[in-house]
């Protein structure tokens, strides 16, 4: 395959046209021609173009293999070649972040301009420029580190696949601060989430959309075919391939619809005259999200998921202080932790807390959708119920799919599986407990 062009490459023979031709070819092809014309295979498309008008926030949301990472990376090189500027480059993680936005083939370091390539220092998560330009890498599972930085331009990569996705992107938002016209471009394969459907319907908001298909000429011969035979039509064709912003997954255990109807408010106080309570925990790995998730069962019989205390790239120390401040804030009678990731150390961690806390260990030996099943079940049949809105958890809930496999936010639904375990441990488990009222 032919290496790709940089985009300022293109608009540059565009520009050396003289002025009568550039007017003629205007007005009798019009743009996209026009860029057809002038780039040649692996360019930029039009709509790998940032659009005209004065945007602030830029969405690509499109299928994989559509060219986002190397949109992105044209538009930053674009901005950084012209002046000194400031910019912010976020991921999922920070290996993502330079596997993908960095030093990979359509990243940063492939996609510089002659005379442009800027000197990367992976110590320091920081590329810089040779006009003095500068760029920092940061994680989507860490807002906090966007505090207190200030930055002319952003890029982020898989955005609705951040960790803590919508306290990131508000923290960017903030940070993105510096010069005349400052902007953020957003690139992503598309998630179905409340608060990226909040943003895309914001007015100063545009955005790109696009399939995988759209790049067929510079993908390998039958990839997208192969492809659109095997999931062409499907929710996971239309979501990954398609770029469609879908409400429900096809086959998924959780809607969005068995979820509001076992909403009690949007806020809504602990239910009174709970008879035992559950922390659920999944402890995280390679630096993960915590799930930790309390539910508590009521009189009638029906369980209540009451709190949503997960954390994300916590230490262990971190997180075991975080499963005790949820067990005595809701003076749970059990945390039930699944151990599959650390063993005995699991136990251990949060015992080094607190040595009193009643903690129940559990091997996963089937999957993490298969034990979903029967816990989905009592939510059809109303034995479950959200005492207010708990949107991470929901989302994960609605990306576990019936044929084995999650699609939704995050490597891994940690949140789902913490409220799983919590509710087998309240509805499924041998020993539930006799009802005795108790006061919270």
């Amino acid at each position: 395959m032919a290496k790709t062009q940089p985009a300022a490459g293109l608009l540059d023979r565009f520009r050396a046209l003289p002025p009568e031709l550039q007017i003629y070819y205007r007005n009798t092809l019009g743009p996209n021609p026009i860029l057809a014309m002038i780039s040649g295979p692996g360019a930029l498309r039009p709509a790998q173009l940032p659009p005209p008008g004065p945007w602030k926030l830029w969405v690509i949301l499109a299928g994989r293999g559509f060219g986002k990472t190397m949109a992105g990376a044209q538009w930053v090189h674009d901005l950084a070649g012209r002046r000194q500027r400031r910019f912010a480059l976020i991921a999922p993680t920070l290996d993502m972040a330079r596997a993908v936005m960095v030093e990979g083939e359509s990243g940063l370091l492939d996609m510089a301009p002659k005379g442009q390539r800027p000197t990367w220092q992976p110590a320091l998560k920081r590329l810089t420029w040779p006009n003095g330009s500068e760029a920092r890498l940061f994680s989507g599972a860490e807002p906090d580190r966007l505090r207190g930085g200030q930055f002319d331009f952003a890029w982020g990569d898989e955005f609705a696949h951040w960790h803590q996705g919508e306290e990131v992107v508000m923290n960017l938002r903030m940070s993105t601060r510096l010069g005349p016209s400052p902007r953020i471009l957003l690139t992503t394969t598309p998630l179905p989430l409340g608060w990226l459907k909040g943003l895309l319907a914001e007015p100063d908001v545009v955005v790109t959309r696009g399939r995988t298909a759209d790049n067929r000429a510079n993908l390998p011969d039958g990839f997208v075919a192969g492809l659109e035979r095997r999931f062409g039509g499907s929710a996971t064709g239309r979501q990954e391939l398609d770029g469609e912003l879908l409400d429900n997954l096809e086959g998924a255990l959780w809607t969005r619809a068995l979820i509001e109807r076992q909403r009690t408010g949007p806020v809504a106080p602990p239910p009174a005259g709970l008879v035992r309570v559950v922390v659920g925990v999944d402890p995280p790995a390679a630096g993960g999200t915590c799930g930790i998730i309390v539910a508590g069962l009521a009189a009638d019989g029906r369980a209540h998921v009451l709190a949503d205390a997960s954390v994300a790239a916590a230490r262990p120390e971190e997180w075991a202080r975080a499963v005790v401040a949820a067990a005595d804030r809701w003076q749970a009678d059990r945390v039930v932790a699944e151990i599959n990731q650390g063993g005995a150390m699991v136990v251990a961690m949060l015992k080094s807390v607190d040595a009193a806390l009643p903690v129940l260990p559990v091997r996963a030996s089937r999957g993490k959708v298969a034990r979903a099943e029967p816990v989905a079940a009592l939510y059809g049949e109303g034995r479950v119920l959200h005492a207010g809105a708990f949107p991470a958890l929901e989302d994960q809930l609605c990306g576990l799919l019936m044929d084995g496999r999650y699609a939704g936010p995050g490597a891994s639904p940690d949140r789902a599986d913490a409220a799983v375990w919590a509710l087998t441990a309240l509805l499924l488990g041998d020993r539930v407990g006799q009802p005795v009222i108790r006061n919270l």
